[in-house]
């Protein structure tokens, strides 16, 4: 217990510093798996990006969280416990509210326009063509 805590949120605070480095420069690619994926962040990739970047210096101050609660943890081996479970929820709400700021970043973004042409013209149901009337 004494070295596993300490170095499970060693490896939390890491990748929690690398997805918020990459959301915060805007270098994360649009993905399944980490940053921000709610429906308004997911449209595209500019509200992608915004949300991750909105959330990249919120999930930089939970790495920080862990690290330091995973380096408390190990110095003081009596507390270990208290602090790894301290330093661990403080992780996971610091990220949670990165992921809500960034949701909603996307999510006051304008909706994308849409397409010229056929995709939002009233053709009459009846198809588009050149020739048509609309």
């Amino acid at each position: 217990m004494n070295i596993v805590l300490p170095a499970v949120l060693g490896l939390v605070g890491v990748f929690l510093a690398l997805i918020g480095y990459l959301g915060l420069t805007g270098k994360l690619p649009r993905n399944r798996y980490v940053g921000v994926r709610t429906a308004p962040a997911m449209r595209d990739d500019e509200a992608f990006q915004l949300a991750n970047r909105v959330a990249g210096l919120p999930n930089l101050v939970a790495a920080l969280v862990a690290v330091g609660a995973g380096t408390a943890a190990f110095v003081n081996p009596a507390a270990a416990l208290t602090v790894g479970i301290v330093g661990i929820v403080g992780a996971v709400a610091i990220t949670l509210a990165a992921g809500v700021l960034g949701h909603r970043a996307a999510e006051a973004m304008p909706a994308p326009e849409a397409p010229k042409g056929c995709g939002g013209c009233a053709c009459g149901g009846g198809g588009c063509s050149p020739f048509s009337k609309a």
